[in-house]
C-alpha cells in the first residue's frame, strides 16, 4: 500500500492484524522486511502492526532530498495521520529511534501511548565540545568515504559484526538476506541518511519524551556503541525501562528475537 507524504513523496507501508496499533520504524538502509520476526508474533498476540518504508528504501519513492531527520520524522507523522492512528506504540530501530524522538518533539504525543527505542542512534553521535564522548568527525567522514567508494564492500564488512555471529546463532543465509536488503536501498539515500543521523542532536528531544519508554540495546553494538547511545539515552529518560543484552550487536531484533519480543510485549502490557 502507498500514501503521499507531506511533500508529495509516495511512501510504501504495510498493515497487518487488528487491535491496538504498533508502528515499526526500520533502521537506516533496511526495509519493512527487517521486522519479519516481530510482525507474526504481535499479530498473533492481538495487535495491529503497521510498517513504513522510509523514503529511498524498499518500495518507497527515491527523491533527491528529504533525508534529514526532521523530514523523515514528518513522513512518520504523515503515515500516522493518514491511518488516523491513536494510542499507538512506536517501535524504532537505529535511525528509526531517532525519528521517533524527533517526531515527538515536532508533533507531540497526542497519538502515541508508548515508545520503544531499539539499538537507537540517540541522543547524539557527533563529538563536540559539549558532547566529548561522541564519535570524532574524522571517523565519520572516513565511513562516508567508504560508502562513496565501495558501498558493497563496506556493507559486507559490517554484516557479521551486525549480528555478532561469533556469539549468537544467526545463519549465514540470514546475514546474506540482511546484506541484500541494505544493498537494495538507494545509494544516495544510504549516504545522506548516514550523514543526517550522525549530525542530528536529539538530546533535547530525548529529554522531552513524556510517554512511557523502553530502551533496548546490545552491549556489543558496533554501529551504535552502547556507552554513547543506549546507556546515555536511558540516563536522559530516568523513568524508562532499560534492557541490555550482553551478547547483542546492532541486529538484536533478529539475533535476540525471542527475548526482544517478550520484553516488548511485557512493556506494552504493563
Amino acid at each position: 500500500m502507498f500514501f503521499d507524504s507531506h511533500d508529495g513523496t509516495r511512501l510504501a507501508y504495510e498493515d497487518y492484524g487488528t487491535g491496538r496499533p504498533i508502528v515499526f520504524i526500520a533502521g537506516a538502509m533496511l526495509p519493512t522486511d527487517m521486522w519479519e520476526h516481530q510482525v507474526p508474533y504481535f499479530v498473533e498476540q492481538g495487535y495491529r502492526c503497521v510498517l513504513i518504508d522510509r523514503r529511498g528504501h524498499g518500495r518507497s519513492d527515491r527523491p533527491a532530498s528529504g533525508y534529514d531527520i526532521d523530514t523523515t520524522a514528518d513522513d512518520l507523522a504523515a503515515l500516522i495521520e493518514h491511518l488516523d492512528l491513536r494510542g499507538a506504540i512506536l517501535v524504532g530501530h537505529s535511525t528509526g529511534g531517532a525519528e521517533i524522538a524527533r517526531y515527538l518533539l515536532r508533533h507531540g504525543d497526542d497519538r502515541v501511548a508508548k515508545v520503544a527505542l531499539v539499538a537507537a542512534i540517540l541522543p547524539f553521535l557527533k563529538q563536540t565540545d559539549d558532547n566529548p564522548v561522541g564519535i570524532p568527525e574524522a571517523m565519520a567522514e572516513e565511513l562516508f568515504r567508504q560508502i562513496r567508494t565501495d558501498r558493497g564492500k563496506w556493507m559486507s564488512r559490517q554484516a557479521q559484526v551486525y549480528f555478532n555471529t561469533h556469539l549468537n546463532d544467526v545463519s549465514p543465509e540470514q546475514v546474506d538476506t540482511t546484506y541484500r536488503q541494505c544493498m537494495s536501498t538507494a545509494p544516495w539515500a544510504t549516504l545522506k541518511i548516514q550523514q543526517s543521523v550522525y549530525h542530528a542532536d536529539n538530546r533535547d528531544a530525548v529529554r522531552r519524551i513524556a510517554v512511557p519508554a523502553l530502551v533496548v540495546h546490545g552491549a556489543l553494538d558496533f554501529s551504535a556503541p552502547v556507552d554513547i547511545t543506549g546507556r546515555r539515552t536511558a540516563e536522559l529518560l530516568p523513568g524508562a525501562a532499560y534492557k541490555e543484552y550482553p551478547t547483542g550487536g546492532h541486529g538484536i531484533y533478529t539475533s535476540h528475537a525471542a527475548e526482544f519480543n517478550a520484553d516488548l510485549l511485557e512493556f506494552i502490557k504493563a
